[in-house]
């Protein structure tokens, strides 16, 4: 029988087994989807033994074997060179090819927004990990400028230049959007602001992020990709403050829709995924 499996160390906080048994469930794919811990110095090994197995057709990879993983692959698609980080191995054929469904998974709860013009698009994306690495990437291609804030803004700017992003973007510190602002912004209707967490903080076992809501223009959409709590101290804070909040579950539903396909050969039935988000919850 064909499986595929999530790799990470640790691997227990993984929703990915959950969120593709769902799916495996309601397909006429006899599959079956697993986790599998791997630590760093066991990666070499794993993937000569799945090579060897037929049944095998690819995994998710997690933290933190994005960037080392892609020494392991014969070859990327164009998406995870650019990022220059793996989350997805594929077997096609004899090769194993790396993937990266970031960006794409991001993107997908802002579809329907991003199919509207708009006078301009900005995101203030905070974190320059390699999540934040492949939003960058898919945002600046949906036309947005950037603000890139990390703990060092010479690191976000050094990102800004190695993605060779398309557009005028700009770097800064994380710690300047804890302040308030009185900063005048556009308040026209037709413009398209976003404010992403990309960093760890708000995650069970780690700090809050401090950011003051007053740096976000009026009708911004906060975007937490943390799914460890859902509902962060970041987005509660928005939805206080009278902003949309779209949490880490519309991330993850997207990418792992992407991955589905790819590692079973078929589209999964998303029409009970409001059930599959309140189980996630």
């Amino acid at each position: 029988m064909t499986y595929a499996e999530v790799i990470g160390d640790p691997i227990t906080q993984s929703k990915s087994p959950a969120i593709h048994a769902h799916w495996l469930a309601r397909s006429n794919t006899k599959g079956e989807y697993r986790a599998h811990h791997v630590t760093s110095d066991e990666l070499a090994s794993y993937f000569a033994q799945r090579r060897a197995d037929p049944e095998w057709s690819g995994c998710n990879v997690t933290m933190p074997h994005k960037l080392s993983v892609a020494a392991h692959c014969d070859r990327l698609d164009p998406l995870a060179e650019a990022v220059g980080a793996v989350n997805l191995v594929v077997r096609e054929g004899e090769e194993l090819v790396g993937y990266n469904v970031d960006g794409p998974g991001f993107l997908e709860p802002l579809r329907d927004r991003l199919a509207q013009p708009h006078l301009f698009r900005m995101a203030r994306l905070l974190g320059t990990g390699g999540a934040a690495r492949a939003i960058a990437l898919a945002l600046a291609h949906e036309g947005f400028t950037l603000v890139v804030a990390g703990r060092d803004p010479g690191k976000s700017l050094r990102m800004i230049e190695a993605l060779d992003l398309p557009g005028d973007h700009h770097a800064a510190a994380l710690g300047q959007f804890a302040q308030i602002t009185d900063f005048p912004f556009d308040e026209r209707e037709g413009c398209c602001d976003l404010v992403i967490n990309t960093t760890p903080l708000g995650m069970e076992g780690f700090p809050d992020l401090p950011f003051d809501t007053s740096h976000a223009p009026p009708g911004s959409v906060f975007y937490d990709i943390v799914t460890h709590p859902i509902d962060t101290p970041f987005l509660r804070a928005a939805r206080r403050a009278g902003f949309e909040a779209l949490d880490g579950r519309a991330m993850l539903l997207g990418q792992a829709a992407l991955s589905f396909e790819k590692l079973f050969g078929e589209a999964p039935d998303r029409s009970a995924d409001d059930a599959l988000r309140e189980l996630l919850a």
